[in-house]
């Protein structure tokens, strides 16, 4: 416990002095955007991209956007390809340390460039988190936390493996840069090494079996709730064993990994906490760590249900909202009470519905744009995908909530359905009662007859029925001129059993999918989700959902 309360204070002092430069650029935006896009420019002038759109003639964003056109992955990708080749000073003068691969939860694998000044970047984003949480609440600085590891995966992997730049990091603390890592991994309750286990329910025994040895965790951090719900699933599931290993200092999982890891699983006897944790037993969250002060998490978009879920199971810990991180950029961050842009970072630029451009300062209030993102790893005016909400001003700096995946597209027959979109049809589909679903999602749907859309529904809310569904979906014209000629059928209701987030990891798990990196979505792109996820179509649309 002293070890980590020395880390976590440790990496606490360090986060203020960025914390004080982040409070101060609250209130002067334009300003702090100016000067980032000044040393962009001149940083990255005399590089291949750069002298491809004249970078050196920029003095304005208006030059800037008149310049650069704006790119999704697909499009910046042959530069990417180039600097993976060891091509010096194509995107960045400085050399990229690391491709980063990510992925959203259809898309294919992309892999970010990552050069000792993002790695600042993103430290001036997350050294203010972290000081304002901790100074929100400072026993959390008391104890060991867990930062979400994910493990290895057993799918495929992109063609083109080869790469003169080294893919991925070792762990998940190296994002933070070289000495942070050091400090983060010194506070973590769950060696780094859990990774390298590609079994799933190997990883999440060893994950817990850390865990539950550890009474004084204080923190956890993780990105989509379900991440933290499921390994409690697991933990009800293995509960007898787990305690038995932590009694006897054991792991009945050991001749699955390697000798290291193996080794470093074994730990002193602890009867008096096997006999705590029968004393409380699985369900009850709050007292099997009665530390636990904050639990980190993704509570905007597709995992607000998740989210309350998981606040209903600990009402004695702190659910904090994360801001929108992505592997590309950080666009925002929790920061006293709200979520303002992390205005010291990137460059940002936002697109609204009509195409339209504009700064942080031009934003509005109750409006919602999509993110485009200029980063110090090499990416220029970068679409993002994500598409905001501003819901206040911290300073005269945004504030802003995650909605839905913009550049998430079905388009089967031209009717264009975006993720953006479906989040505010299922928002209006589900307005009449107090909760949304646990999971609710729409995807495309081929079978003999046609093609349609389905809406996969958790049976833990009633729906009016499929009319209602397709008449929400047509205020989209590309997809009432589907309806209309027919190529689209009427979208039909698949009630959901048992636990379908398990089932749809597995799915995008087996296609190489790190689990860390997958998100439930509102509209998924993938067809034939019937044949994965557990229940039935629903025949009549006026059903009662009561039923079996």
């Amino acid at each position: 416990m002293v070890k980590a309360a020395l880390a976590n204070s440790l990496w606490w002092l360090a986060g203020g002095p960025s914390c004080v430069a982040f409070a101060s650029a609250l209130d002067d935006p334009s300003g702090t955007q100016e000067q980032i896009l000044r040393r962009f420019l001149r940083d990255n002038s005399d590089t291949a991209f750069g002298r491809e759109h004249g970078l050196a003639e920029v003095r304005t964003p208006e030059q800037f956007a008149r310049r650069v056109p704006a790119r999704d992955y697909d499009e910046m990708r042959p530069w990417i390809d180039r600097v993976r080749g060891a091509e010096p000073q194509v995107l960045t003068t400085e050399p990229v340390r690391r491709l980063v691969p990510t992925s959203g939860s259809t898309a294919a694998r992309k892999l970010i460039p990552y050069t000792a000044s993002m790695h600042r970047e993103i430290n001036r984003a997350i050294g203010p988190w972290v000081f304002d949480l901790y100074r929100g609440q400072p026993r959390a600085l008391l104890g060991p936390s867990y930062w979400s590891i994910s493990p290895q995966s057993q799918g495929k992997t992109e063609c083109g493996e080869e790469s003169s730049v080294p893919i991925g990091f070792d762990d998940d603390a190296a994002y933070l840069g070289a000495w942070r890592k050091h400090i983060v991994n010194a506070a973590m309750a769950v060696p780094g090494g859990i990774k390298d286990i590609t079994t799933i329910e190997d990883w999440r025994y060893a994950t817990l079996l850390c865990l539950l040895r550890r009474r004084d965790l204080s923190l956890i951090s993780v990105w989509h709730p379900s991440f933290l719900t499921l390994l409690f699933v697991a933990m009800r599931n293995d509960w007898d064993r787990l305690v038995n290993d932590v009694a006897e200092g054991t792991c009945a999982i050991r001749h699955h990994l390697t000798p290291a890891l193996a080794t470093s699983m074994v730990d002193r006897p602890n009867r008096r906490r096997a006999e705590e944790l029968c004393l409380y037993g699985h369900t009850a969250i709050d007292r099997v760590w009665p530390r636990l002060k904050v639990v980190s998490c993704w509570t905007d978009g597709h995992a607000a249900p998740a989210a309350a879920e998981l606040a209903r199971s600990m009402p004695s810990v702190a659910v904090q909202p994360k801001g929108l991180i992505a592997t590309e950029g950080v666009v925002s961050i929790p920061f006293q009470g709200r979520h303002p842009l992390a205005i010291r970072s990137h460059f940002f630029e936002f697109e609204d519905n009509a195409g339209r451009l504009s700064l942080a300062t031009d934003l509005k209030p109750g409006h919602y744009y999509t993110v485009v993102l200029t980063t110090a790893g090499g990416l220029c005016r970068y679409r993002l995908g994500d598409r905001i909400e501003v819901n206040g001003i911290v300073g005269r700096t945004p504030s802003i909530r995650f909605v839905g995946k913009s550049a998430l597209i079905s388009d089967r027959m031209g009717e264009k359905l975006s993720d953006g979109f479906v989040a505010t049809v299922l928002d209006r589909l589900f307005v009449a009662f107090e909760s949304r679903p646990s999971f609710a999602m729409l995807a495309p749907d081929v079978d003999a007859c046609g093609c349609r859309y389905t809406l996969y529904l958790s049976a833990d809310v009633p729906i009016a029925g499929s009319s209602e569904l397709d008449a929400l979906l047509s205020t989209n014209p590309h997809y009432a001129y589907c309806r209309r000629l027919a190529q689209l059928l009427r979208p039909r209701l698949f009630r959901l059993s048992g636990n379908p987030y398990v089932a749809y990891c597995d799915r995008l798990r087996q296609a190489g999918h790190r689990l860390g990196d997958i998100k439930p979505v509102g509209l998924s792109c993938l067809d034939g989700w019937s044949s994965y996820l557990p229940g039935r179509y629903i025949e009549s649309v006026n059903e009662k959902l009561s039923r079996p």
